[in-house]
């Protein structure tokens, strides 16, 4: 595969140990692989020529205009400086865990990261194996287990000792990760107990215990001083259990066990049934999880171990440290508020205006007063909302455009770079007509391209489609693209933004995502979304 065909960006791996280089062979055979680096200069450059690409230090590569992300495989201490360093450069990071070693450094390394619009991922490799996939499609989605009660992991070998962490920090981060995806609740109290061999401060064997407000428990029993290697999860529910056995070969992995317990005259029983192999499509995980990085790197997505992720993992890690000190149970912290907005240093915002958790506003932008803007909005520079102007959720602004008192955007609206929204008919700059403006009303879904121009007075549809340069002069209907000056329908458009085919009285689907919709007269109605 060709990264630079798909648009993907080049990276470089700092570190280059003992699982460093399992990342270099994967971005590499991926085609992604500009740079390595390691704090061992002799093993860096053998690396480097062996995939044939440059042994660079880590300010080389963060100052290195070719490299867009970074992976980042060294010892757990210097995480948060690596990912501090390499988001303020303005490239995405995939660290292996943990993110960090103190929670409040984990939680500036996500808020960072939120600013600089860089992916941020967590090397929580497990997410990525096939098996496990599996397993959370029967659990969650089919629900084949009915509800979820308890799970327990084992985790244990005799292998790699470390003297820089414990074995909690070493190996439960994995199974905490799992634990928690598919037990999404609250997290009440964590218990755990740690055993010293070896290393008088450093705990060779531990065994946590997670209990959860909805009642549901874990347990997590790690190990690198067993005689024999076993990576289990075990997930028991009131309609069957499964196992996910990593040890076994891949059409053993994973198992359904119909087990329930019945009740008979007040005393249960258990009632047993034959074990089923689930099947599984084998895949290395790692190179899942690295193809995975790649994409978000390329798209922007959000990925399935973000950083937000890798911090709820590192909360509970630091409970179980706590815990396992104190010799007692540690109570687990409210969540935490939603993160508030981020605005620029540039950028000016009025009092009062409201906006959402999560949004962005970036340079030389400016909000006036009495403007809302709802959660999870990013308004690009030199964008002028307001005021008394109301923007939904989930809206994208793109540099260069105002937003004019008289518009409204609902949920989900693009505003490409340097389209126009009017507010009165016959302007004048001698002659003062704000009781003349005319509202403009932009519906869910909505996008306008580049260079448009929206004259006041009019209704844009739920999705539709303004083309690029277009001169929007009437109502658009829902679904209906529109292209020229001025602006007329040349199309049909899915929510998910595909163009549809001709319509048919019969009724008609979308050719990607398989969203069906009927004529109803000259209107396009969606009759069943199926997702974008």
């Amino acid at each position: 595969m060709n990264s630079r065909a798909i648009g993907h960006p080049r990276l470089a791996v700092i570190g280059c140990g003992y699982w460093g280089k399992n990342l270099v062979r994967n971005f590499a055979a991926l085609g992604a692989l500009e740079a390595v680096s390691d704090r061992d200069g002799a093993l860096a450059a053998r690396i480097a020529a062996q995939y044939h690409v440059r042994p660079l230090t880590v300010p080389e590569i963060l100052a290195e205009p070719g490299i867009g992300a970074v992976v980042i495989a060294t010892p757990a201490e210097t995480h948060a400086t690596l990912v501090r360093e390499t988001l303020e450069a303005g490239k995405h990071v995939f660290v292996e865990k943990p993110l960090a070693l103190s929670v409040t450094d984990a939680e500036a390394l996500v808020t960072l990261a939120e600013r600089a619009g860089c992916v941020l991922m967590v090397g929580h490799l497990m997410q990525y194996h096939p098996a496990f996939l599996a397993l959370k499609t029967l659990c969650v989605e089919n629900g084949r287990l009915g509800r979820l009660q308890y799970i327990y992991s084992n985790r244990l070998n005799l292998g790699k000792i470390r003297t820089e962490e414990n074995t909690l920090w070493s190996f439960a981060p994995h199974d905490i990760s799992m634990i928690l995806s598919l037990f999404p609740g609250e997290l009440e109290q964590v218990t755990t107990v740690g055993h010293s061999y070896l290393h008088r401060t450093i705990a060779d064997v531990t065994t946590t215990h997670l209990t959860f407000k909805s009642g549901q428990a874990a347990h997590i029993f790690v190990s690198w001083l067993n005689p024999f290697k076993e990576q289990r999860l075990v997930v028991v529910g009131d309609q069957g259990m499964a196992v996910f056995e990593d040890t076994r070969p891949w059409p053993e992995k994973l198992k359904l066990f119909p087990h329930k317990v019945e009740w008979h005259n007040g005393v249960p029983e258990a009632s047993k049934a034959e074990s089923i192999d689930i099947p599984v499509e084998p895949g290395e995980p790692l190179t899942l999880e690295c193809t995975h990085f790649l994409d978000c790197a390329a798209t922007g997505a959000r990925p399935r171990t973000d950083g937000a992720e890798g911090l709820r993992v590192l909360r509970v890690l630091d409970a179980s440290q706590r815990a396992m000190e104190a010799g007692k149970p540690v109570r687990m912290a409210p969540p935490p508020a939603p993160a508030s907005f981020y605005a620029h240093e540039t950028a000016i915002i009025d009092e009062p205006a409201e906006i959402g958790p999560g949004s962005r506003i970036w340079h030389f932008s400016h909000v006036l007063k009495n403007s809302q803007i709802g959660s999870g909005c990013n308004i690009g520079q030199n964008v002028v909302i307001g005021p008394d102007v109301t923007i939904g959720d989930h809206c994208k602004i793109q540099n260069n455009v105002s937003v004019y008192p008289g518009v409204t955007l609902e949920d989900g609206v693009f505003c490409g770079p340097s389209m126009v929204f009017t507010n009165v008919h016959n302007p004048r700059a001698e002659i003062e007509r704000k009781h003349e403006y005319r509202p403009t009303l932009v519906k869910r879904g909505a996008t306008i391209g580049a260079n448009a121009t929206i004259v006041c007075g009019h209704t844009l549809g739920r999705y539709c489609f303004v083309g690029a340069g277009a001169v929007v002069t009437r109502d658009v209907p829902d679904h209906t693209i529109v292209a020229g000056n001025p602006a007329r329908p040349i199309g049909h458009v899915c929510a998910c933004g595909v163009k549809l085919p001709t319509p048919s009285p019969e009724g008609f689907a979308c050719p990607a995502c398989g969203s069906t919709y009927r004529l109803d007269g000259d209107t396009v109605t969606l009759v069943e979304m199926q997702g974008s």
